[in-house]
């Protein structure tokens, strides 16, 4: 298959303690770790991992995603909280849409707060992904 030359790799872990809420999660500072076509951030606090590993991510993010603080944070949520679970779904359905493209299943709750940097990168890839593979998650996706 043509798409086997791309390694494509979207893990978001979410290992949440069981008697942790909402108000407990501060705003901290995230790590972000960028080498090569790898995007990482993490938060020790919250205990949770997004690994973004797609060819040309990084470059895009770089060159041709909106500044930070463009769109709200409250923006960013909505609309991941949709591509997140048209992602989902199609991950549930190998037969109709390629399981080369939709590998692991995403665990965002809209209930936590991530933070601004968790949400930009996961909009931003989600945009980066439907316009490089040609898929349309939800909705209108910006061109860039």
């Amino acid at each position: 298959m043509k798409n086997s030359y791309y390694i494509i790799i979207v893990t978001f872990c979410l290992l949440l303690g069981c008697a942790t809420s909402k108000s407990a999660f501060p705003n901290t500072e995230k790590s972000v770790a960028a080498q090569g076509d790898t995007v990482r951030i993490a938060n020790d606090e919250l205990e949770y991992e997004v690994i973004i590993i797609d060819p040309g991510f990084n470059t895009w993010l770089n060159s041709r995603a909106f500044p930070r603080e463009y769109h709200s944070q409250s923006f960013l949520e909505t609309k991941n909280q949709l591509y997140v679970n048209e992602w989902n779904s199609r991950v549930l359905q190998p037969q109709r849409y390629d399981p080369n493209l939709y590998e692991m299943t995403i665990n965002y709750d809209p209930n936590i707060d991530y933070g601004y940097e968790v949400n930009y990168l996961i909009y931003n890839y989600m945009i980066y992904f439907q316009n490089t593979y040609k898929q349309k998650l939800f909705g209108f996706v910006p061109i860039r």
